[in-house]
């Protein structure tokens, strides 16, 4: 297996439509990790997916995958990657067993065993119609066609929007299983942060096409805290000593980028942990 040191490196990436613009997104997954990608709906999450799967072609910038730039289709490259998109999938009247059977034709890295061995997992039914499936079986449907080819590189959209807590829970021990390989990494578009907390090394947030940051997720809920507080407080702060501030009606929020430099000059502040939720919710103020 070729080993590389980063599974995707992207590098002032842009792309523009009529209305919308991804701006100058540059980000790093290092093999052997998940990166959770975070932002509003709109935000620029999906076309950076697709961008990365060649489903779109960039304006700019740079993308390299497994160390290797992305050039034209990709097409070698898509080879080495496995996605679950929430848009776009096979006629909904088809079986898992007859999507198998195309696959294996158009596929050259389709392993059937693999393939027949994680639907014994998933506990689907390979001669149930996709459209008969409920949510649940279809994202775990989708999972075990991206994986069935032995992918290093998972790009995942929102795959566990709609499901209940115990199939949430099974699909991230499933992320973190693979990733024990250490050659493989994972790409993780989704809302529900809580996921992200227990499984993302790293998070990443694009808003309104940008990047506002992209690090560590241990490191960042360390760094990061909220400060409740009156408004007379906050005036007295400088513009670098917090990040955000959101007013409620009789207090404020404020997001403190460094709990420890800020504790040194308000040693009597009762600092809260921040939740990724928090983070991402508070930060948005910065960018308006």
């Amino acid at each position: 297996m070729n080993t590389y040191e980063n599974a995707v490196q992207v590098d002032s990436l842009c792309k523009s439509f009529d209305d919308f613009q991804l701006s100058d997104v540059s980000f790093t997954l290092p093999r052997g990790t998940i990166m959770g990608l975070i932002g509003e709906n709109g935000a620029g999450k999906s076309t950076t997916i697709k961008l990365l799967l060649s489903l779109l072609q960039k304006d700019s910038g740079s993308i390299q995958l497994f160390d290797q730039p992305l050039e034209g289709d990709g097409s070698a490259l898509r080879l080495r990657i496995g996605s679950v998109l929430d848009e776009g999938f096979f006629y909904e009247d088809l079986t898992p067993g007859q999507m198998a059977k195309v696959l294996s034709h158009c596929h050259p890295r389709w392993d059937s065993d693999h393939f027949n061995a994680l639907l014994r997992r998933f506990q689907l039914d390979p001669s149930k119609k996709f459209k008969e499936m409920s949510r649940g079986m279809k994202v775990k449907t989708k999972l075990a066609i991206a994986l069935a080819p032995h992918p290093q590189l998972l790009l995942l959209d929102e795959p566990t929007s709609g499901l209940d807590p115990v199939a949430r829970s099974q699909f991230l021990d499933l992320l973190q299983e693979f990733i024990q390989d250490e050659n493989c990494a994972v790409l993780l578009s989704s809302h529900i942060t809580s996921d992200l907390e227990r499984v993302a090394d790293y998070i990443t947030y694009i808003h309104q096409g940008k990047i506002l940051l992209s690090e560590e997720t241990a490191e960042l809920l360390h760094r990061c805290a909220i400060w409740r507080c009156t408004l007379e407080d906050v005036r007295e702060l400088t513009s670098n000593q917090y990040l955000s501030v959101r007013k409620n009606a009789y207090s404020c929020d404020v997001l403190i980028g460094d709990r420890r430099a800020f504790l040194s000059t308000h040693p009597d502040a009762i600092l809260d942990p921040a939740s990724l939720e928090e983070i991402m919710t508070l930060y948005a103020y910065k960018a308006q």
